[in-house]
């Protein structure tokens, strides 16, 4: 029986929450920041900011979660092959 080492669904979609979420914080914070600086009714800039916060946020949380994604994968191969070892040594 050959098990895959691919995360599970619960973990695939808590990764996407979790980009979703800094994507979201980020643009937050990026609009609320540029429309308290600027005095003058900025609505157009201050979204532009608050867009390009999202993307960097949301990017930069998707390299880690992608990292750790990839981390549980070889945690699980490694742990199959361990016990694969144990069940059948080599002598």
């Amino acid at each position: 029986m050959h098990t895959s080492s691919v995360p599970s669904v619960k973990a695939r979609v808590l990764a996407i929450v979790a980009i979703t979420i800094s994507g979201l914080c980020g643009g937050l914070v990026g609009y609320a920041v540029t429309d308290l600086q600027c005095e003058n009714g900025c609505e157009t800039l201050s979204a532009s900011i608050g867009l390009g916060s999202a993307l960097l946020a949301a990017g930069g949380v998707s390299v880690v979660v992608n990292l750790a994604l990839k981390a549980m994968s070889e945690w699980k191969t490694t742990e199959r092959q361990q016990s694969a070892r144990e069940r059948f040594p080599i002598e």
